[in-house]
């Protein structure tokens, strides 16, 4: 029981960490140029996909470099 409340609970913290870390990624994109109003055309949701997907290739990948660099012991 203990296991599974301490996972909810780290589930809950993580989910607010990255609540506030979504603020600070936009901000750094909004501030390196990339326009994340979500205009009605087709092309800007189209431009949105393409940034979402980029973003998603490169933290899956890091997360995988992170996760093999962790599971290492001496």
């Amino acid at each position: 029981m203990r296991r599974t409340i301490a996972a909810s609970l780290a589930t809950a913290f993580g989910l607010v960490i990255a609540l506030l870390w979504s603020n600070v990624v936009l901000g750094g994109l909004k501030t390196f140029g990339v326009n994340l109003d979500l205009t009605p055309t087709l092309f800007g949701w189209l431009y949105f996909v393409v940034i979402a997907v980029v973003l998603t290739v490169v933290m899956v990948t890091l997360i995988v470099v992170v996760s093999r660099w962790g599971g290492k012991e001496k």
